[in-house]
């Protein structure tokens, strides 16, 4: 696939015309003021999910960063900018970030008063020793880079840095059942052969929504996405605005109101975790009614009758008693979209976070296929063969996303290969919970050392996340962490601290939904330098030569950029890149009736049966059903699991839905940022007004949410935007203000919420867990905890 390597223009933002608004200015340059401006397309710190926002760094002659504004010239984002990297100049010069290397001694760890200042040599010099320790005691299997959602462009550094630098199979996002994005990753390439489609946007083409090549989508369906606070997984939030103001008209599927659920013509507001069911009857009237798209079903489709037959048992009637959504509404919903002349879905987290999340994805997929909008304009947006669109030099056609070791004696030893193939053998990440099993038992064998980068596992994305940090604590021999402040995990489980640089110091690539949908690639440009911060590229390309000198001298890896040549560029040169800040990909449409979606040249899919597969082969190859069901939450009001008892169903009588985004936070990180916590203070929970009425809640009250699994306290936000039998959650709360040393941590398991899920509850092919499905209770607090907490905010007021 090739690549524009001119700046594409941009359409202004208060008409729909075809006027450019070209800036006229190159990638540097100085304002009339005197500032010196970097152009850049930046991702995270301070965290944002893979849009490759287009920003200006505005530098005084002192070299401080004085503003970042959004660069207008950005084709997709058109000077729009998140609260996060308007709030950048905050985080940069934040006093809690760490500009320099510390270590600590092991036995020490958990004491924040044990930190001593080194330099960047010897830090690097006590990685590199004790990784041959651990390498010459047990083995590169030993070795474990935990990982999270990414800082500079998700697996430019993560994947490479646990098998290119590291050499270890174990690189492990920590998250119970990978349950974010991977599932529905996952259910693409099984069943159709595309590493992930989205809706179109329009982001690959110079005219954008008016290009003669791109259809407006008559119907975007949400499902499971609340794209606007977070930008989900590369979906750049307001284009669903963009083309709202071009006629697109919404279906939302989501358990909560939410501002744009309200502009739909469609809100099917389902219970938490039965999705699955809601999609088998949407296909079945589709297929009833005799909506669906006969050529595309007869030529690319493979199991089309037995999969209508599976959807029949899933009648809008009997989804409704399931789902809690009308009959007549989910019959009204599937004919919307199924008799626009080109639809598409965006489809989010709420998929992959059940144990029947893989036949979520898999129905999903399905309904974009037997409609007909797979790859056509203003439908479901996708690569062609070679599946990821990078340019790397260690395969013929361009790296995986996530990179594996070489050696396949090795491969094979990575945690949870031999339980869920499936999962380990597509995503090459050991599986998390039986890394946790790993660390807590020693089996299949000891971890000795590891990494941390992007990941605060304590705090974020883990299930039980006391297990974690006192099972990491307790068995790695030595850690060592890359970030830009201090973390509860890192406190908790490091000796040696690398202090990371933001987005506005270090060079990076950028690929929108990870390189996964053919839209464009970034490249982040350095304005300023800080301490002796260093990006995560260039750490793997200053580690790499020191562990591997003739293996990264025969990969002519010298440098930052030549780094990310090998990983993401090709033959291309960085700094060459680097002044175009952004390039569009090329993109035609129907490449399946091209040949262009097989590496075989063949029309149609690459599956093993070259169509989409709605009977799918490879979940049968792993032990599932190969056609969708439904699978009642195993810890539901409604399951007959006996793990579910009646005195369970009693006690519990809540369905608790976690992971709330908001606008100022991703994830965990951006809670020391005054500005964004003076928005969200607190971590909230949401309780509909009779709810509370009925248990003594008010708002703004601590309270304490708890189940079978654990506990935690949140604030109470009363509101109508979840129904009474919902209870809706942050996540990834810690208080940078409250007591860093262990017990405390931060006193991030004070109020995080996923204390309450329990690991080990995946799907058969062991993706997904039950972080939006399971149930709970909430009670009103006492006066005591509401003052301890209460002190707590007045002491970052006071300090910030």
């Amino acid at each position: 696939m090739g690549i524009k390597t001119t700046a594409a223009p941009a359409i202004p933002l208060d008409t729909l015309s075809k006027t450019k608004n070209d800036l006229g200015k190159p990638w540097k340059f100085d304002d009339e003021t005197g500032l010196h401006v970097t152009r850049s397309c930046v991702w995270s710190p301070p965290g944002c999910h893979p849009v490759g926002c287009g920003v200006k760094f505005y530098v005084d002659d002192e070299g401080t960063l004085v503003k970042v504004e959004g660069d207008e010239n950005h084709p997709v984002t058109q000077g729009r900018l998140c609260m996060r990297c308007i709030a950048l100049k905050d985080y940069v010069y934040n006093p809690a970030r760490i500009i320099h290397p510390m270590k600590r001694d092991r036995k020490y760890r958990g004491q924040d008063d044990k930190w001593e200042r080194i330099s960047i040599d010897e830090a690097l010099d006590i990685i590199e020793e004790e990784y041959w320790k651990a390498v010459k005691k047990y083995g590169h299997e030993s070795v474990l880079v935990y990982t999270g959602t990414g800082r500079n462009g998700g697996v430019t550094s993560g994947s490479n840095l646990a098998a290119l630098v590291f050499n270890t199979p174990n690189y492990c996002y920590t998250q119970s059942g990978y349950a974010c994005y991977l599932p529905r990753m996952a259910a693409s390439v099984y069943v159709s052969g595309i590493a992930y489609t989205e809706v179109d946007y329009a982001g690959t083409l110079e005219g954008r929504y008016d290009d003669p090549a791109y259809a407006v989508p008559e119907v975007i369906m949400l499902w499971g996405k609340d794209p606007l606070p977070s930008n989900p997984d590369g979906l750049f939030g307001h284009s669903v605005i963009d083309m709202m103001k071009r006629g697109s008209k919404l279906i939302t599927v989501d358990p909560r109101v939410n501002w744009i659920s309200t502009k739909a013509d469609y809100h099917l507001r389902l219970r938490p975790g039965t999705d699955t069911a809601l999609g088998m009857a949407m296909a079945d009237t589709i297929i009833k009614e005799d909506l669906y798209d006969h050529e595309f079903v007869e030529n690319y489709c493979y199991g089309f009758e037995e999969f209508a037959e599976r959807c029949a048992t899933m009648p809008a009637e009997k989804a409704a008693e399931i789902c809690g959504v009308p009959a007549e509404d989910i019959r009204g919903a599937a004919r919307l979209y199924a008799n626009a002349k080109q639809a598409t879905v965006s489809w989010g987290l709420a998929i992959d976070q059940k144990t029947n999340g893989m036949q979520n994805g898999q129905i999903v997929v399905a309904l974009t296929a037997i409609t007909g909008n797979i790859d056509r304009p203003g439908g479901q947006l996708v690569a062609g063969a070679g599946t990821v669109v990078t340019g790397g030099e260690n395969s013929d056609e361009g790296m995986s996303a996530l990179m594996r070791v070489d050696d396949d004696e090795l491969h094979m030893k990575m945690i949870g290969m031999k339980e869920y193939p499936g999962y380990c053998g597509f995503c090459n990440n050991s599986h998390a919970d039986l890394t946790l099993r790993a660390l807590q038992t020693d089996e299949p064998y000891h971890l000795s050392f590891a990494m941390i980068m992007n990941s605060n596992f304590g705090a974020n994305s883990t299930a039980q996340p006391k297990e974690w940090i006192e099972a990491s604590a307790k068995c790695l021999d030595f850690a060592f962490a890359l970030d830009c402040v201090m973390t509860p995990s890192i406190q908790a489980v490091a000796d040696v601290f690398i202090p990371l640089a933001t987005t506005a110091e270090s060079k990076t690539v950028v690929s929108v939904n990870y390189g996964a949908t053919p839209v464009y690639r970034g490249f982040q440009n350095p304005a300023i330098k800080v301490g002796e911060c260093m990006g995560d590229a260039e750490f793997a390309a200053v580690m790499g030569r020191r562990l591997w000198p003739e293996k990264f001298d025969k990969l002519n890896i010298h440098s930052t950029e030549d780094f990310l040549r090998y990983v993401w560029l090709g033959k291309e040169d960085f700094d060459e890149l680097a002044p175009t800040v952004i390039n569009q990909y090329d993109h035609e449409y129907f490449k399946y009736k091209k040949g262009k979606m097989r590496p075989d040249g063949e029309l149609g899919f690459n599956t093993p049966s070259g169509r989409i597969e709605l009977w799918c082969s490879a979940y049968a190859q792993f032990g599932d059903d190969p056609l969708p069901y439904y699978e009642e939450p195993i810890y539901s009001p409604y399951s007959d699991d006996p793990r579910m008892t009646d005195e369970y169903k009693k006690d519990y009588p809540f369905v608790l839905t976690t992971g709330a985004r908001t606008y100022c936070f991703f994830h965990s990180e951006n809670r020391h940022v005054p500005v964004l916590r003076e928005i969200n203070p607190d971590p909230l929970v949401e309780v509909n007004p009779k709810t509370a009425q009925r248990l003594g809640i008010i708002d703004g009250q601590w309270c304490r949410v708890y189940n079978m699994f654990g506990s935690c306290y949140l604030k109470a936000k009363v509101s109508p935007i979840v129904d009474e039998n919902t209870i809706h959650a942050q996540h990834g709360w810690w208080f940078p203000e409250a007591d860093p040393s262990a017990p405390d941590l931060f006193d991030t398991l004070k109020c995080q919420i996923n204390n309450l899920i329990p690991g080990f509850h995946t799907g058969k092919i062991g993706f997904g867990a039950p972080f939006k499905s399971i149930v709970c209770n909430i009670e009103p607090t006492d006066k005591d905890f509401d003052t301890d907490m209460q002190a707590i905010q007045e002491k970052f007021r006071s300090v910030k």
